[in-house]
């Protein structure tokens, strides 16, 4: 199964698309990678809807990439004594380590480890930001703030900090035993929620020692000062907007938009675009028009996956909100101004071997409308540096480890196949224009270019083009 277009869309399972018939639909709408969201999960369910996906991709015999994304710490306050109070702008309120149910005064706030990194100065967002304080005075033990945007504030609401560097771990008792989950029943990717700096990623990568990719979801501002640390050390990225956009303003996000996708283009990184793309489509079978032009400029900027969240896991149209974003996303690659937008942004090559082999390979390719480039990849390493140059000409990446082709599921433009070693130079020219006949990609007589490592089986060597006609499923 060939998908036609190269942008890759993610969706997310949930009680609108937990049965293995509703999977298998998502999947033949447009699905590549499947999110399962361990905010609402069990570990029992999670390993259901796996073993599910793991059926559907050996019937269709294609590659299916999951994400398992943790829900990382949430941050809550107490309760009060009559479950709500009404703030006013200007005024005085506290919030400390007593337990005691607040009131209009004073609230418990049951993380010490805010309280003890609040500054005079930081700013604190309740309730997805519709009340706003500023610290004024702070100690260990309670942070005395000034109101500044009022309004109605109830139990164990949400408390966000755009300021405020917390020393603590990003994974939390809960994301430490999910994570171990995950790993035993076996995911491609694990998405990190709300990382503040590198270590974050550290101490994740540690854990999971190579057993699945690490994917980092951007939903701080404080990790926008050390981004390109984050995403040296990150397998790929996730613009989570729903959350930046409420820890810093809102009109800022689409900037921070490009400027991520554009690091992650420049690194050979992949980059997803999240929250809200299709929100309309979680009550109804249409999308509004600038969400379809949301969803257009993630493409036109040649973000590697879209990602649908609530409209395929809650909504109740969701094998259309995939079929929608998989039709607006032909839509755009097909466009005359498409492919001027993407050659514009594509970086230099770095001062690598693969880098230079990579960008080789699309200018060959392009110069003399070869049918395929076709990379054989252990580690996924000379696929994505093949994706990373945006070319026109389709990408198939061969891999003999099922662990690569499903990660490789995420990647823009690459179409990932499960295929046995070579034995030999021969054996990897005649089998790679094979698998391009069989796949739909060259008829006879077409010519394709092939990319490799020679000695064969040494990851990160990439060093070898080879281009080859077609003749009969072969080389001729």
């Amino acid at each position: 199964m060939r998908r036609l277009r190269k942008v890759k869309i993610v969706a997310t399972l949930g009680p609108s698309s937990s049965t293995p018939e509703m999977v298998t639909r998502l999947f033949h709408a447009g699905a590549d990678v499947f999110r399962i969201n361990m905010s609402h999960t069990s570990h029992e369910r999670m390993r259901e809807l796996i073993g599910s996906i793991r059926a559907i991709e050996k019937d269709v015999g294609r590659p299916i990439g999951i994400l398992v994304d943790l829900q990382g710490p949430k941050l809550r306050l107490g309760r009060f004594t009559d479950g709500a109070v009404m703030l006013e702008k200007g005024q005085s309120f506290t919030l400390d380590s007593d337990p005691t149910p607040g009131d209009k005064t004073r609230v418990h706030l049951p993380h010490p480890e805010i309280l003890e990194a609040l500054e005079p100065g930081h700013h604190l967002l309740l309730d997805d930001g519709k009340v706003r304080l500023v610290a004024r005075s702070s100690t260990p033990t309670q942070t005395v703030t000034e109101v500044i945007v009022g309004g109605r504030l109830s139990d164990r609401k949400g408390v966000s900090l755009p300021d405020t560097m917390i020393k603590t771990s990003a994974m939390t008792e809960k994301d430490h035993a999910d994570l171990q989950a995950a790993l035993e029943v076996g995911c491609e990717w694990i998405a990190l929620s709300f990382v503040q700096r590198p270590e974050d990623i550290v101490e994740a990568k540690d854990i999971i020692q190579g057993r699945a990719a690490v994917m980092t979801k951007i939903e701080k501002p404080q990790a926008m000062t050390r981004l390109t640390e984050i995403i040296d050390l990150s397998d790929a990225l996730m613009v989570a907007r729903g959350d930046l956009g409420v820890e810093m303003p809102i009109e800022k996000v689409p900037g921070m938009q490009k400027q991520m996708t554009r690091a992650c283009r420049r690194a050979g990184k992949p980059v997803i675009i999240a929250t809200q793309m299709l929100e309309s489509m979680i009550t109804q079978p249409m999308p509004t028009r600038a969400e379809t032009s949301d969803v257009a400029t993630a493409v036109f900027e040649g973000a590697d996956a879209i990602m649908l969240s609530a409209e395929s896991a809650a909504g109740a149209y969701p094998t259309e909100a995939v079929a929608m974003m998989d039709s607006i996303a032909r839509s755009v690659e097909s466009d005359p101004y498409y492919r001027g937008i993407i050659d514009a942004q594509r970086a230099e090559p770095e001062a690598t071997g693969a880098d230079a082999i990579s960008a080789a390979a699309r200018q060959v390719a392009e110069t003399l409308d070869l049918a395929a480039i076709i990379c054989w990849t252990s580690g996924g390493t000379t696929a994505r540096r093949a994706a990373r140059e945006r070319p026109k000409t389709p990408i198939i990446a061969l891999t003999p480890n099922v662990d690569t082709s499903r990660r490789l599921t995420l990647v823009w433009g690459v179409h990932s196949i499960l295929a046995p070693d070579a034995h030999d130079l021969d054996d990897m020219v005649n089998r790679a224009c094979a698998f391009a006949h069989d796949e739909g990609f060259a008829l006879d007589g077409d010519r394709v270019i092939i990319s490799a490592g020679v000695p064969l089986r040494v990851p990160g060597a990439t060093n070898m083009l080879r281009i080859a006609t077609i003749q009969g499923g072969f080389e001729s």
